[in-house]
């Protein structure tokens, strides 16, 4: 542990008594004393706080949006250029083959994108960015700014105690606040599927948020395990896992970030790395597409099980790529790539689990509703 690094919060970690474990090359809390069950619950029914400060905060600055738009629509198949001020779409960088390198969020901020990567690939996303964009358009990496998220149906009326103007935010929404007087740049998202808040602070303010967000009787600290339960549950790509250099978003099922303007016939159709794949997939389809399962009985069905379409012989159709027990649902879950012929909601499956053949079925995603605010 000792060559890890630490986030800003790591001192109020250890003083709120978490467990402390190896994440991405970051010291991370993976539960506190409450636990994982009772956290999940606890953000699905009140309010929690994650640290995510070990993820990439990046600026891209340049002469105009439109260059600045223009340019990252190079690195990425979503539409840049018509995102209006203020607002935050989910996107991914690709490669040649049209797999995922990594996925991120971007917001516009005046003439700036306002990017986060993974923790895992900031280093590579933003050696990316750098050779790609400069020297027309500069990317910063932030490096004196902490990342904190509060989820859950409260998260809106804690935040808005403080700032008023945060409850005119809807989902994806991005706006400077002032909270417990720190200014904060704040986006109305999360990796939850819950309602809440991302917080962008100066590492030097962030601890007095912290405790001021966790002195509210509705709010409880969150670690790892409850934010991967919380995030399986809603149907949410972990990178590295659920998506990676040789899925393609398409294959990802996530044909949903790709608008319009950037498919075939569209006014800035490709023009971005693998477009020749990804195109040709989001018209005539994958041969194997990611989808929700559910196990029968009480046992998960952890990443690396292999899928069967038989009980006894028949022919391996695919694998999970991450399940475990969701506490909202009540029992296991899990999302996996399976052949296209297997992907229809229903079609009963068998994983291999230690040699045993174990029911489970497709199933529809999220596993838990969203509650965003539209």
């Amino acid at each position: 542990m000792d060559d890890l690094l630490q986030t800003p919060l790591y001192d109020l970690h250890v003083r709120l008594g978490a467990k402390m474990v190896p994440f991405a090359g970051y010291s991370m809390p993976v539960q506190y004393p409450l636990g994982v069950m009772k956290e999940h619950l606890h953000c699905r029914t009140h309010a929690g706080l994650f640290d995510v400060s070990h993820m990439g905060q990046v600026i891209l600055s340049g002469a105009s949006w439109d260059a600045v738009a223009r340019a990252f629509e190079t690195l990425v198949p979503t539409d840049v250029l018509g995102l209006e001020e203020g607002r935050q779409r989910y996107g991914f960088f690709t490669n040649d083959a049209g797999g995922i390198e990594d996925d991120l969020m971007f917001a516009r901020r005046g003439d700036d994108l306002f990017v986060v990567v993974n923790a895992a690939c900031k280093g590579a996303d933003v050696a990316r960015m750098k050779a790609a964009l400069e020297p027309d358009v500069t990317v910063t990496e932030i490096t004196d700014r902490a990342l904190i998220a509060l989820q859950g149906p409260e998260a809106a009326a804690i935040v808005a105690s403080m700032d008023a103007a945060a409850a005119k935010m809807k989902f994806m929404d991005l706006r400077n606040l002032e909270l417990n007087g720190v200014t904060v740049w704040a986006t109305r998202s999360g990796y939850t599927g819950e309602d809440g808040f991302e917080l962008s602070v100066q590492k030097d303010q962030v601890e007095t948020l912290a405790e001021a967000l966790l002195a509210q009787d509705a709010v409880e600290a969150i670690g790892l395990g409850a934010r991967d339960s919380l995030r399986l549950e809603a149907g949410l790509c972990l990178y590295g896992h659920d998506i990676d250099a040789v899925t393609t978003p398409i294959e990802g099922a996530l044909n949903w970030a790709i608008q319009k303007v950037r498919r075939t016939g569209g006014d800035r159709a490709g023009g971005f790395p693998g477009a020749d794949v990804i195109l040709s997939q989001l018209s005539n389809g994958a041969a194997r597409k990611r989808v929700g399962l559910l196990p029968e009985g009480r046992a998960p069905m952890r990443e690396g099980v292999v899928l069967f379409d038989a009980a006894e012989g028949g022919t391996e159709v695919g694998v999970v790529t991450s399940g475990g027990f969701g506490p909202s649902v009540g029992g296991p879950v899990a999302m996996g790539y399976v052949g296209t012929d297997s992907a229809v909601i229903g079609t009963a499956l068998w994983g291999d689990v230690r040699g045993k053949r174990l029911p489970l079925s497709v199933a529809k995603l999220p596993f838990v509703a969203a509650n965003f605010k539209r």
